[in-house]
This record gives structure tokens, C-alpha cells and sequence, in this order.
């Protein structure tokens, strides 16, 4: 564990990106592969469910280290950050090991650790403080971080793919895309993300999402441009989703990176009309007739990974796609935005289940205010929308 600490000190201790990025290219390169494949777990923001409270960690420091509870609060206040007055009270102290202790980051992640939920209140106490007394103050400050539940890295998902991209001598977005979906740390998952070439788990893997931002700079200073120059399109309340379909299979995906298709047959049944590589960007959305139901519908979905009969036909779904990612196993992403959703149509007209459709877009709702600003103007029911530049590649270009 003393690697991965020795990296989250790094991290923290720098603004720069670069630097950043050439940390972590150095700790993938070092590390055996389970523990890279466990840094890269906690590094894109994944986390173990939280073993201790922060409540907990201080009443068992103070009784320790014979402080007062109430300095220990107060250091607490002082500090801010639990896991941290802890590693420093206990630095005081003298209590903690010595830089030697090595076991590795697999071997708490994975053996250790999940040892804490299975103890009473006094078992808990005794194993972390013997924790305690056996590593240095960063191992100290990274294990408060990873039993309460509160680890975060200060690195986006990008910086990461970066610095695995670097190791690997791959595109940024090929190991982006590769770290989509649901992976477990594994001795076998670093080797599998930086190989060259296709691997078999990108059959199943969607892109990444791109969600709508604002523009920079003031739109009435011409920044917008001209209001032909955009797509307006309804800005659905319902789950972010993509339809992937290759070799034969279909998958579901959620934003959230959750696997969902077992939990709308319906979408797997109509999807067998797509033609294989093919990847669908849209909205899954409780819908009747010919307008959505309330949101609350949906949620009796989503939380379900098996549907019965009554379940299909009290909360009924469609997808509203947006966009066409890929056709015939080319990522199209880069194509012009009304290139994609020329053939998007004409993929979704060949459907013949209405569980798949388009969304339309929205152009009579588009209107230019007093200021002379491209502006949508709908009224409820109708969702709001999003304007996208009709020549953007990817969805890197939206406006809210």
C-alpha cells in the first residue's frame, strides 16, 4: 500500500496536470499488475462501502493516544478532514509503524479490509489500532480514507486514461473507452486495458457520455452564430442510456455505467432490427401513446433487474435516440453532427418496433430574444431542450 499512498501524497501535492499524469504513469509502471488494477479502481473514483465512521475513528484515537475528546474534536475542526487528524494525532503520539511495512494494496483492498464488516464494535476497535501501530502516517491516512468510505483522488477520469494511454502507447480515447462499463481489479485487468489491438471485452463496451454544458464567452458578443447553424433537441426527463449492438448481442448501458439490460426486454427484443455495429446515444423513457409518462413511472423500472408481465404493461418504455456513436463497428463520433443524424434516421425508420425511435428535433421552439441571443422557448409540457452546433463532431459542443 506504501506505493499507492506514496502516489495519493504526489497528487495531492501538485495543480499541475502534467505532473499529475507522469505520477501516475509512473505508479502503473512500477506497480504488479492486481495493484495497478486496484489504484485504477480507486483513481477513476470507485470506492469500498464505508467499514467505519468518522465518529468511531475519533473516540478510538483519543483513547489511544490519551487525549481529551475534546481536543480531539477540536483538531478535528482545525483540520477538517477526519482521516487526516487521525494520521496526524497519531503522528504526535509516536504511535505507527515504519516506512518497511509493505503489504500490498491488493491485499487490504481485497483481504483485510472487508474483514471490518464482519466484527463487532470491540473487534473493529482492536484490529485498526493494531493497524494503526503497524503502518507509517500516510499508509495511516489512506486506510482512515478507505475504511470511512471517503478516499477521493484529485484527478478526473480524462487524467487518468491520459497516463494509462501513455503506458500503453495508445489513443486517449481507446482507453477511455476501454475503462467504460463494469470491471473488477483483477491481476489480469491492466495487461487487458493496454493491449493492443481489439480485446473481447469491447464487444460489450459502450462510449463515453457527453452531457450538456454551457458555452464560453457571451453569447450576445456573436458567440452563438447563426441560428441555422444549430439542432435544437428536447432534453428528456428520463435515464442517459446507450444501445450497443455487436456480434450478435445487445447491450443496455446506464450513464452511471450500470449494465441495464435485463431490465428492459422490450429494448433487447427491438434492437435485434439494428444492424451490428451499431451503438445508439438516447433517453430510456417511460412512454405511452405518443407522449412520455411522469418519471415516477420509470422508477418503478429501474430498480428492478427482473420485469414481470404487469410491470411491462403499467410502465411501458421507449428509447428516444440521439445520436448515431457507431456504424458498422466505425466509431462515428467524429462526423459532422448532421451527417450522424442523417443515418441515425434512416437506422431508426427501419425499426419496426415503436420501443425505438428518434428524437426529434426541436426547431419550431427555437426563437431569438430582445438581445439578439439564439434562444429556446418552449412551453410545458414540453421538456426543455438543448441546441448543438449541426457540424459538431462528438457531443463536445452543446448548449443548455
Amino acid at each position: 500500500m506504501e506505493r499507492f499512498a506514496a502516489l495519493y501524497e504526489a497528487l495531492d501535492a501538485t495543480t499541475s496536470t502534467l505532473e499529475k499524469v507522469r505520477a501516475m504513469e509512473a505508479y502503473f509502471r512500477s506497480a504488479p499488475p492486481e495493484d495497478a488494477a486496484w489504484g485504477l479502481y480507486f483513481l477513476t473514483g470507485r470506492k469500498l462501502r464505508r467499514l467505519v465512521g468518522g465518529g468511531a475513528l475519533r473516540t478510538w484515537a483519543a483513547a489511544l493516544t490519551g487525549l481529551p475528546a475534546w481536543l480531539v474534536e477540536e483538531s478535528h475542526t482545525s483540520v477538517g478532514d477526519v482521516a487526516e487528524t487521525v494520521a496526524l494525532l497519531l503522528d504526535t503520539a509516536g504511535i505507527g509503524g515504519t516506512a518497511e511495512a509493505t503489504t500490498s494494496l491488493t491485499t487490504w483492498a481485497r483481504d483485510r479490509l472487508p474483514r471490518l464488516g464482519q466484527l463487532d464494535e470491540t473487534e473493529r476497535q482492536a484490529l485498526m489500532v493494531s493497524w494503526w501501530r503497524e503502518l507509517p502516517t500516510r499508509q495511516v491516512f489512506l486506510l482512515n480514507k478507505l475504511v470511512t468510505g471517503s478516499l477521493r483522488v484529485g484527478v478526473s477520469a480524462t487524467l487518468v486514461a491520459r497516463a494509462l494511454a501513455g503506458v500503453a502507447g495508445l489513443p486517449v480515447a481507446v482507453v477511455t473507452h476501454r475503462l467504460m462499463g463494469d470491471w473488477t481489479p483483477s491481476e489480469t485487468l491492466l495487461p487487458t486495458l493496454i493491449a493492443p489491438g481489439e480485446t473481447a471485452a469491447e464487444v460489450a463496451r459502450p462510449y463515453p457520455f457527453y452531457l450538456a454544458s454551457p458555452i464560453d464567452g457571451d453569447p450576445a458578443q456573436g458567440v452563438i452564430g447563426a441560428l441555422d447553424a444549430f439542432v435544437a433537441e428536447w432534453k428528456w426527463d428520463g435515464i442517459r442510456a446507450q444501445i450497443v449492438r455487436r456480434r450478435g448481442e445487445t447491450f443496455v448501458w446506464s450513464r452511471g455505467e450500470e449494465l441495464m439490460t435485463d431490465r428492459f426486454p422490450e429494448l433487447l427484443v427491438a434492437a435485434t432490427a439494428l444492424p451490428d455495429g451499431t451503438v445508439l446515444d438516447g433517453e430510456i423513457l417511460a412512454w405511452q401513446g405518443d407522449r412520455p409518462m411522469p418519471f415516477a413511472v420509470l422508477q418503478t423500472r429501474i430498480g428492478r433487474k427482473k420485469v414481470s408481465a404487469r410491470e411491462l404493461t403499467a410502465a411501458p418504455i421507449s428509447f428516444l435516440a440521439y445520436d448515431l456513436l457507431e456504424r458498422d463497428g466505425v466509431d462515428w463520433r467524429e462526423r459532422p453532427l448532421h451527417e450522424r443524424q442523417a443515418e441515425l434516421a434512416r437506422l431508426v425508420e427501419a425499426v419496426p418496433s415503436p420501443r425505438i425511435a428518434r428524437s426529434e428535433p426541436a426547431v419550431a421552439g427555437l426563437r431569438v430574444d430582445e438581445h439578439g441571443v439564439d434562444r429556446v422557448r418552449v412551453e410545458l409540457p414540453l421538456p426543455p431542450v438543448a441546441a448543438l452546433a449541426a457540424d459538431a463532431v462528438g457531443r463536445l459542443a452543446p448548449l443548455e
